[in-house]
């Protein structure tokens, strides 16, 4: 970084937002908070029956806010470092500065922290005191909670969801300690720095909470609690590094998307308790009204599980291990169809069940079951991982959604092809269409990896799968040779979001660049220009295969308009509304980096690479991208594309890999 440069990662203020979803999350794989907010969520835990199921608020005493005593208003900062996964607040006074910081640890998943720190910058000797403003209650509106006895000087609370998500279902157990805070915080005459910490802990069993808690007091005691999160922050922050020499609002925007979904998922040192999905807004929202009630939709899956699988594919292992544990309520789904296999829900929580508040939705938008299936795909040719299929579930759930497919479709007696009926594209604005292009795409996509999987796996591939896939009708214009979006579509015809363009890409639906070009001119003008913020990056990954940088960064351009200041959290919708904290947004915006400027395609036989960049943009580098058991570095210009092999799993050992180049001419990749 050239001297005087602002950090692209390092978001600083002298005022918060005026609305407070837009202050910054803090959260690991198990729990998650918004900066100075009264209430945390821990993953997994919903209260309430179907579609009113949502994340139950635990109290959080993390939510308090650091004043100075009297009439006096020193000058303050509020900053969000990306690069240590830490948020702090600071107070400038004459004679002292006092600095409150903010994390959910890294490593230690059932614990969050945060630090008060006073420190003398004159010779004075006079005491220094702050005061600590917390909203912090221990009542809950979704949680029947009881004190327990204090442990080792913490209280202890703990109690049980009020309702199941289905009748006679579990009711999580939540249990917490946390540090008693005081009033006020006093510095002594005769002290110039002192530092103060607070833990708190939750977990869903009192072992657990009181583990955690005790492993947070050691480090405390050893002055090594912020550090060690530091330290576990950094190793994956370096293990996904992803670095561009362009535009400062650009590299800000990265920086940012890196850190909120990096949040999410879980840590590779993480004990193996069970992952339960990212949702759009993440694991900070998702109280009831707010952030779809923190339900996990296809974002997951489509938006934001491509770049995780590239950069860390345990974590996407895990997300996938979600839909495999929810593969019974998906089950029970498609049977209340009258469907055969499995229908994974609209919106899913922690039973696979459908628990989206509106019917039509679930019963409509069914696009999604393919969608985890082709995340299971990409996961499959990148890893080639058979024990995830042969003994942890992942074949039952393949063969499942096959099923579904096949006993969702219809036979057309007079066009000779199999249709899907009665469905919501994933352009909200129309439903009850029948054969939505993507629809049917990715059904057939489905089915397709279906009878691969089964050949790969030794298992008997049934006739129907390969026959329907054949014959399924994706709507195809002769005269136009574009995609209607749906039988009856008309040109011209307002679209919500991205659709028809996802055939070219996540899908690689075949097709010629001149349909491709035709998809993109067709569906860009007549996109609302208010959808959600994934929308853009599609159409900028379509012109970035077509080698028109310049269109795409149009297209790329238009997400900043989602991105909010100063600590550039995405919105759903560019007026604010929808979703916030949306990392669906930024899992796209990612792809475009991701996907887009490098030309990365997953294929059963290789990774394809064909880069492409705007104008602005000189140097793309990313550490960590992970294929087939190796770990790649590559670093792009406009002159040249170097890899390197940095690093190579020997057990079980990965397979040798090379460079192909369209003249045929190949080179070895060797680790080093």
């Amino acid at each position: 970084m050239a001297e005087g440069e602002r950090d692209p990662g390092v978001f600083t203020a002298t005022a918060l937002p005026g609305d407070p979803r837009l202050l910054p999350t803090l959260t690991n794989a198990f729990l998650g908070t918004r900066a100075f907010r009264d209430i945390l969520h821990a993953a997994g835990v919903y209260s309430g029956a179907a579609g009113d199921t949502h994340r139950a608020d635990v109290p959080s005493p993390l939510g308090l806010r650091m004043a100075a005593p009297g009439d006096h208003r020193p000058a303050e900062s509020f900053t969000l470092n990306t690069w240590t996964g830490t948020f702090s607040h600071t107070i400038q006074s004459p004679g002292y500065t006092a600095t409150h910081q903010l994390y959910a640890h890294h490593s230690l998943v059932h614990l969050m922290a945060f630090s008060i720190t006073i420190r003398r910058l004159d010779s004075s000797t006079h005491p220094i005191t702050v005061q600590l403003q917390s909203l912090f209650v221990p009542q809950s509106q979704d949680l029947d909670l009881t004190m327990g006895p204090d442990f080792q000087g913490a209280h202890y609370i703990y109690g049980q969801t009020l309702v199941p998500e289905v009748e006679g279902g579990p009711r999580p157990t939540v249990h917490m300690l946390w540090t008693p805070i005081p009033q006020w915080l006093t510095l002594g005459g005769e002290e110039r720095e002192r530092r103060w910490e607070f833990l708190t802990a939750v977990a869903g069993s009192e072992e657990e909470a009181k583990r955690s808690y005790s492993a947070g007091l050691a480090l405390v005691a050893a002055g090594s609690l912020l550090r060690s999160h530091i330290h576990a922050w950094a190793a994956l922050r370096r293990g996904c590094s992803v670095e561009l020499d362009g535009p400062l609002a650009l590299r800000q925007a990265l920086h940012g998307c890196l850190y909120y979904l990096l949040s999410a998922i879980p840590p590779r040192d993480s004990p193996a308790a069970p992952f339960h999905g990212i949702s759009p807004g993440g694991l900070s929202n998702g109280t009831r009204g707010e952030d779809y009630w923190g339900h996990v939709f296809w974002d997951q899956d489509t938006w934001v599980f491509p770049n995780i699988l590239l950069l860390r594919p345990e974590a996407a292992r895990a997300m996938l291990q979600y839909r495999v544990r929810t593969l019974e309520g998906a089950r029970r789904n498609a049977q209340e169809q009258g469907c055969e296999g499995a229908k994974f829900p609209w919106e899913s929580a922690a039973t696979g069940r459908e628990v989206c508040p509106e019917e039509i939705y679930g019963a409509q938008e069914i696009h999604v079951s393919g969608d985890v299936l082709v995340a299971f795909e990409q996961y499959y040719c990148t890893t080639q991982d058979q024990k995830l299929f042969r003994e942890d579930g992942g074949w039952e759930l393949v063969e499942a959604v096959a099923r579904y497919w096949c006993s969702r479709m219809v036979w057309s007696e007079e066009e000779q092809l199999y249709h899907i009926r009665g469905v919501m594209p994933p352009d909200e604005y129309h439903s009850q269409v029948d054969n939505s292009a993507y629809t049917n795409a990715v059904a057939q996509r489905s089915l397709n990896f279906a009878a691969d999987l089964a050949r790969d796996l030794r298992l008997p591939v049934p006739e129907e799968w390969e026959d329907r896939a054949r014959k399924i009708k994706v709507p195809f214009d002769e005269e136009r040779k574009y995609h209607p979006e749906y039988d009856g579509y008309s040109p011209g015809e307002p679209v919500k979001q991205a659709d028809v363009v996802l055939l070219g890409f996540p899908l690689m639906h075949p097709m010629s660049a001149e349909v491709r070009r035709n998809d993109l001119e067709m569906y860009e003008p007549v996109t609302d220009p208010a959808g959600p913020a994934m929308t853009w990056s599609m159409f900028a990954v379509g012109w970035l295969e077509l080698k028109e940088p310049q269109r795409a960064w149009s297209q790329l351009e238009k997400c900043f308009s989602n991105i909010t200041e100063p600590f550039k959290v995405w919105v759903e919708n560019s007026d604010g509304s929808g979703a916030v904290n949306f990392l669906t947004g930024m899992g796209g915006f990612l792809q475009v980096i991701l996907f887009g400027f490098t030309g990365f395609r997953i294929t059963r036989s290789s990774l394809l690479f064909d880069p492409a960049f705007p104008d602005d943009i000189t140097q793309l580098s990313i550490s960590g991208i992970s294929y087939l058991g190796s770990k790649l570095e590559v670093t792009i210009t406009r002159e040249e594309m170097r890899m390197e092999v940095t690093e190579t799993c020997r057990d079980p050992p990965a397979p040798a890999l090379e460079a192909v180049l369209e003249s045929g001419r190949r080179f070895p990749l060797g680790e080093g």
